[in-house]
């Protein structure tokens, strides 16, 4: 309990100093968040003083607080959940925006990791099994190859081959516009936009895990554990899935979390290719536009979601391994 009272407050401390960087970063900058948004109103003409400092108080941009007291209001606001408003999507409140955006994002990336986390141990469970068959020296060659072509290329291959040439799939935005909100046809029409993103993000990380799983599987086959059930007459079924792939997939837990962060970069362009209306599609717009609340609320949900994983990821690792638990108690 002492060890996950601990972990919890070093997660609170990063979460901190995330919020920080980010308030401070942008501010740090010449002149203040809302001049990008001024700048946009001004290529039709020059706008007045008044009218800019009317902007300023609308955008929540308060000039005349020195940087601490503004901090201590952007704390305020954060413990209520309250972003400010979006620049590029003004007057929609930060959150509002973000709304309509992680879900597709959430869905996306449970299904891809989900899919790619299965596939992936579950290949390198056999493989290890197999050690030196013909399936041994192809699947980690063939899956390490698909993992070396970047995730931008890969997204342009599905596009262009199953996408633009066999028309399988379709290969632009999240769902089909001509059909009513949920109705059937609706839903099929997401599921199809999301099979091209998805496939490119689970080819893209299956070696990873797969490499992972056998590498850790073929240490564990070697164990005197193992042979001792080998010894005692037990089927190749039951060593490989309640012996051996038990202990190795400890590894692959914590390699779940870790890659959240690597994933979600990695989503951010797959949404780009296929304009998929995910949290970075919309991190991308907020980009170009300057959106500086957008732009902060994203980053600390991005941050939260890689500390919220691996946080699990300790914890189910010390539930599943009884040697931490007793090192950690």
């Amino acid at each position: 309990m002492k060890y996950v009272i601990r972990r919890i407050g070093f997660y609170l401390l990063a979460v901190w100093i995330a919020v920080t960087i980010g308030f401070f970063l942008p501010r740090l900058a010449p002149g203040n968040q809302a001049d990008s948004f001024i700048g946009r109103l001004e290529a039709n003409g020059p706008l007045a003083p008044s009218a800019k400092q009317a902007i300023e108080v609308a955008l929540g941009v308060d000039t005349k607080d020195n940087l601490f007291v503004q901090y201590i209001h952007f704390l305020q606001n954060l413990l209520h959940g309250n972003f400010g408003v979006s620049y590029s999507n003004y007057p929609q409140p930060v959150m509002q925006v973000i709304s309509e955006s992680i879900f597709w994002t959430i869905g996306l990336l449970t299904v891809s990791i989900v899919i790619s986390y299965i596939l992936g141990t579950l290949i390198g469970i056999f493989s290890a099994w197999k050690r030196g068959t013909a399936f041994d020296s192809i699947a980690p060659v063939a899956t390490s190859f698909l993992a070396s072509i970047p995730y931008f290329w890969m997204a342009f291959i599905l596009v262009y081959f199953l996408g633009a040439k066999l028309h399988w799939f379709p290969y632009y935005g999240g769902y089909n516009t001509n059909f009513d909100t949920g109705t059937y046809a609706y839903y099929l029409s997401i599921l199809s936009h999301a099979i091209l993103p998805a496939l490119t993000l689970v080819i893209s990380t299956l070696a990873g895990w797969l490499l992972t799983m056998r590498n850790t599987m073929v240490t564990t086959l070697s164990e005197d554990y193992v042979q001792l059930a080998r010894a005692k007459g037990l089927t190749n079924r039951r060593i490989m899935l309640m012996y051996a792939a038990r202990n190795a997939i400890l590894p692959s837990i914590s390699g779940l979390a870790l890659s959240m962060g690597f994933i979600v970069g990695g989503q951010i362009v797959v949404e780009l290719v296929f304009s998929y209306p995910g949290i970075g599609y919309t991190l991308l717009q907020a980009i170009n536009a300057n959106d500086y609340p957008l732009l902060q609320a994203i980053f600390l949900i991005i941050t939260l979601a890689v500390l919220g994983a691996n946080f699990l990821a300790e914890i189910a690792y010390m539930l599943l391994d009884p040697r931490i638990r007793q090192e950690r108690n």
